[in-house]
Formats: structure tokens, C-alpha cells, sequence
């Protein structure tokens, strides 16, 4: 089964594609300045955005890894994902606390989804 790399770097690729299986590095908002909800949203865009370009979208998703910097931050992330969410698609989902690559990133995704 072939393995194809998106956006690669010397640490990381952005999208690994393996078979009909689409893996994301985890994605962090352009904007650090912004508050949870922005960078939340860019952040869900960015990945709207990784997996069109992977030949799949959000309803395909299979597992989610949510880290927030603060898990004070939970309701404010979920109101935001819940409304980014198709109905019936909610994938398998994991979300914790941690500390992010840098003080101003306040929430990072890592996403596995289905090729359509």
C-alpha cells in the first residue's frame, strides 16, 4: 500500500495518506492573538482545508485529539465544534489539557479520517 506526504518538512508532514486512511499533524491557529473560539475556527478550517486536498471532508472524520491549553477552555472550543460538526458525523474524540508548542496557541487538533 502506498504512503503519500503533503506539505513536507524536516520534522513533519502536515497529511500522510496511507491506503484509504488520511492522518493530520496536529494544526494550531494562524492567529495566536485570537481568543479560544477564533483560533478554534481557524483551526477547523485549516483542516477542512487539509482534507479536501486529501480527496475527503469532515464527515469522513474518525478520530479527533483536542489539546487545550487551559481545559477552562473546554465549553468555549466545544460550542464552536459542535457547530463545525455535521449531525450523525461526531467522530471518536479525545480532549485534555496540555501545554502547546508556545503560551500564545490555546488549542491544537490532530485528526485520522476515511478517504472518500
Amino acid at each position: 500500500m502506498s504512503i503519500t506526504r503533503h506539505h513536507t518538512g524536516q520534522r513533519m508532514s502536515q497529511v500522510v495518506v496511507h491506503g484509504d486512511t488520511i492522518y493530520l499533524a496536529g494544526q494550531v491557529a494562524a492567529d495566536p492573538a485570537a481568543d479560544v473560539q477564533e483560533q478554534t475556527r481557524q483551526v477547523l478550517q485549516k483542516i477542512d482545508d487539509l482534507l479536501a486536498e486529501a480527496g475527503s471532508d469532515k464527515t469522513r472524520i474518525l478520530s479527533a485529539q483536542v489539546w487545550l491549553a487551559s481545559i477552562g477552555h473546554f465549553a468555549q472550543m466545544n460550542e464552536i465544534w459542535d457547530a463545525w460538526v455535521p449531525e450523525g458525523h461526531a467522530p471518536a474524540r479525545a480532549c485534555i489539557e496540555a501545554r502547546l508548542a508556545t503560551p500564545d496557541l490555546l488549542v491544537e487538533i490532530g485528526i485520522i479520517a476515511a478517504r472518500e
